[in-house]
């Protein structure tokens, strides 16, 4: 169903290729899994299976991809994706409809399918990811987790015979996982190939036929799943852990002080306008120097809250402290830093140093401002990237440079969301390092994961969501 033979490409202006000499077959009903550090090449293969690299992005192809016996050179990225559905890291970027339902049948009408068969097949792709009660939301008030089975659903729907899937669990909560799991089983019983790439290896076991472990653009290694198990092939690649325990039940609840001299909200309550209450007088008490894991189902509310505290969004009542002084939503940003899941839109200058630099006026001294940068850049594995632009990094290089910058301005309440979405094992490692860091110098943490690798370490309590809020509805 794919081939790839002598594959090397690379990017334009690119001094050296993405990918060097990469060869593998994948049959139909077999399922491969490709990892490796930041960086190493993971999404380019999938560039180079749906076609948009090089009919895209251009640049330099030497060698063969093929899908389903035909050139990828030979075919257009739209007639490829009539066998070959793809989700993309970010599945907002795959998204042209307003509501949940259209955006699984618009593909099938552009295919000219007629009305009951788009019914049949929205139907059936809406209940394998479970998304049949949201088909009349809109796509912008979902959850992350929401949006990534919504895309799946949406490439499900068309039937296509190879599924090339780019961080699939990313945005998922462990349950949701486990749910993702047992369709691509099913998948792979009625024939479909899979080419998973992702960075979490434990969801994998049992599932994945092959695996190829990629550094610097090559196959570094090759095999069963069992490759995975050797603990030293797994540090000298920076890959992650294929046990993970899961840590959610033995973390102690977070404490409800009646208040705090630090950082809390009392009474918050939020709607959104044409949605359900999402919190109705929530009061939370953050204590410094500890790192709060904020838990619970896809679409219960963590990312709101986020918005919240930080003055994303404003509430219909209720008020937010610091240092028990409320303070209004335009002035949160002294306070409290986010650091949102689609990293990249809170970059706006055109390198790394710069961006830094930038995020470090009004807190740290002129004459200091060099020298923290470049701390910050050794302490995230960013020094290598500063001349770089922050938007021509990876997903996971933006995930830390984005959370470099919230941590240098020393907010009272730092608050991630999905801090490790991309990350590999060796960063995701780093990343631990640099939250205890922060807690340790004084700082709230709310981490907002799904990710039990991450959390088991870091995580000090749990503020598990709807159990404090009552009725939540995004």
């Amino acid at each position: 169903m794919l081939r790839f033979s002598s594959v090397t490409y690379s990017y334009p202006y690119a001094a050296e290729p993405a990918v060097r000499d990469v060869s593998f077959t994948l049959a139909p009903g077999e399922a491969m899994l490709c990892t490796g550090r930041s960086g190493c090449g993971k999404s380019t293969l999938t560039r180079l299976a749906n076609g948009l690299a090089p009919h895209f992005l251009r640049g330099n192809l030497r060698g063969e991809a093929r899908v389903k016996g035909e050139r990828t050179l030979d075919s257009t990225p739209a007639q490829l994706a009539e066998q070959a559905g793809t989700l993309f890291q970010d599945p907002e970027r795959q998204f042209f409809a307003l509501t949940v339902g259209d955006e699984l049948a618009l593909t099938l009408q552009w295919r000219g399918w007629d009305a009951e068969r788009i019914r049949e097949a929205v139907a059936e792709s809406a209940r394998l990811l479970g998304v049949e009660d949201i088909l009349e939301h809109t796509v912008f008030g979902l959850s992350e987790g929401q949006k990534q089975k919504v895309a799946l659903a949406s490439l499900l729907a068309l039937r296509p015979g190879l599924l090339v899937l780019d961080e699939p669990t990313a945005n998922l909560d462990p349950e949701s996982i486990a749910e993702l799991a047992d369709t691509l089983a099913a998948l792979k019983q009625r024939g479909v190939a899979l080419f998973i790439v992702d960075h979490r290896l434990y969801w994998t076991r049992g599932l994945v036929d092959t695996v190829l472990v990629l550094d610097n653009g090559a196959v570094a290694a090759e095999g069963d799943f069992s490759l995975l198990d050797d603990a030293p092939l797994r540090e000298k690649y920076g890959l992650r852990a294929v046990d993970v325990p899961d840590p959610r039940a033995s973390l102690p609840h977070m404490p409800r002080l009646e208040s705090s001299d630090f950082f809390a909200c009392e009474d918050l309550t939020f709607a959104y306008p044409k949605g359900g209450q999402v919190f109705e007088n929530l009061s939370l008490s953050f204590t410094p120097g500890r790192v709060t894991a904020l838990v619970g189902e896809n679409g219960a509310g963590k990312t709101t809250l986020a918005r919240l505290l930080t003055g994303l969004e404003r509430p219909q009542r209720g008020k937010i402290l610091a240092g028990k002084e409320a303070v209004k939503t335009r002035a949160l940003a002294r306070h409290a830093q986010v650091v949102l899941q689609n990293a990249g839109h809170q970059l706006r200058m055109r390198s790394v140093a710069a961006e830094l630099d930038d995020a470090a006026r009004g807190t740290v001294p002129e004459r200091d401002r060099p020298s923290v940068a470049r701390a910050y850049m050794e302490d995230y594995g960013l020094d290598r990237l500063a001349r770089r632009h922050p938007q021509s990094l990876s997903g996971g290089e933006k995930q830390r440079l984005a959370v470099a910058c919230a941590a240098i301005r020393g907010p009272r309440m730092l608050i991630l969301d999905e801090p490790t979405s991309g990350l590999d094992g060796e960063n995701m490692r780093r990343m631990a390092q640099s939250m205890r860091r922060a807690a340790a110098n004084g700082a709230c943490l709310l981490v907002i994961t799904h990710d039990l690798e991450f959390m088991h370490p870091v995580c000090t309590e749990k503020l598990v969501l709807p159990e404090h809020t009552g009725e939540t509805r995004r």
